[in-house]
């Protein structure tokens, strides 16, 4: 299953015709939202996340609504000290003006070319780009920047209950989320009695052999 966040366009171009439909949604309520899925299921999933998608599964597992969870170049989350430069500069063009934070912001080329399709040449990046992003909730990103300073932040895991096994993966040259946010957020997952473990193919070959190690048992 791939389940949408709140109010999600059904195509890209409905997405960037009304970024409105995104505006406002913030962590906790993308968390709400899966979990009320999840919740529906005969039995717990198997949660694979990237991104904000990677945080949203840390709390989902942190919920104990995991059976094995792989968070894939996650969100930065309280109490992660780590923010790189590269991650401030792939999330400027929303966290630049703090209107955004209710809005829904599209990226331009440039910006969407440095945060997601890096390690791509120019001419697939701008194939990328035309096919797939929509704007996106200004909230989470503010959220997880200032989650430190926040004490009430929804960017908050719970890694002390019984939150399953866990594979952390980092992209090796990820500029949104760096080794640098990976390691801390790893530093504070080992400290559970869970197992924890440090092309797409490559990745999905990689979480799909740690799920089925532990839903096979």
């Amino acid at each position: 299953m791939a389940p949408d966040w709140p109010d999600d366009s059904s195509t890209v171009e409905e997405g960037r015709r009304h970024p409105e439909l995104f505006a406002g949604k913030s962590v906790q309520g993308i968390t709400d939202h899966v979990a009320q899925v999840i919740k529906e299921l005969k039995a717990k999933p198997a949660i694979v996340g990237h991104s904000f998608g990677g945080l949203i599964t840390q709390k989902l597992a942190g919920q104990g609504l995991a059976h094995v969870s792989v968070p894939i170049d996650r969100g930065p989350f309280r109490g992660v000290i780590p923010l790189p430069f590269s991650s401030l500069k792939a999330a400027s063009a929303v966290l630049r003006n703090p209107l955004n934070r209710k809005r829904s912001v599209m990226l331009p080329h440039e910006q969407f070319r440095f945060a997601f399709v890096n390690a791509v040449d120019e001419t697939e990046a701008k194939r990328l780009y035309d096919e797939f992003p929509v704007p996106g909730s200004g909230i989470p990103l503010f959220q997880a920047a200032f989650a430190n300073v926040n004490p009430s932040t929804e960017a908050r895991v719970d890694s002390t209950t019984h939150r399953g096994p866990m594979k952390i993966i980092s992209g090796e040259k990820d500029h949104t989320v760096p080794w640098a946010i990976a390691s801390a957020s790893f530093e504070r997952q080992r400290r559970n009695a869970g197992v924890i473990d440090s092309g797409w193919e490559e990745v999905a070959l990689v979480a799909k052999t740690f799920i089925d190690r532990f839903m096979g048992a």
